[in-house]
């Protein structure tokens, strides 16, 4: 080896489990807004900016205790804002380090990020109980 792991030169990708693909389908395009770029009796594979996911076809569930993918956003007020209008509700967190208001947290120096002191994050499920979250870097 050359020094570099091998993983590192690889892309990461997260993968959602779904009970009901049609459900999950319906869910990403009329409330999220997106459509799968691929597409098999499996799986569905969805390309946002340059990072792909999957949601796929399984008969386990996810626990929703903890996010399983999350996109940063430029602007989460207008981002909550907008999927609000389409039903979605946000996730009321208050633990030691977190706690949200009216659906969202300012969290300070939470973890490492792209340049920021911390981020302003939201967390909401999908139509299979996935959590997903949204997060807003502070500079």
């Amino acid at each position: 080896m050359d020094g570099v792991s091998l993983l590192a030169r690889g892309r990461v990708t997260t993968r959602l489990p779904a009970q009901d693909l049609d459900r999950a389908r319906r869910f990403y395009a009329e409330v999220l807004g997106l459509d799968p770029v691929d597409e098999r009796p499996g799986g569905l594979l969805y390309r946002c900016g340059v990072t792909d996911f999957v949601v796929f076809a399984s008969t386990g569930a996810s626990p929703g205790t903890f996010t399983q993918m999350a996109w940063e956003v430029e602007d989460l007020d207008r981002v909550v804002g907008e999927l609000r209008s389409r039903g979605v509700e946000f996730e009321e967190v208050e633990t030691p380090a977190i706690r949200t208001a009216d659906g969202i947290a300012e969290i300070e120096g939470n973890y490492p990020s792209k340049g920021a002191h911390g981020e302003r994050g939201a967390w909401f499920r999908d139509s299979e109980g996935n959590l997903i979250g949204l997060g807003e870097p502070l500079r």
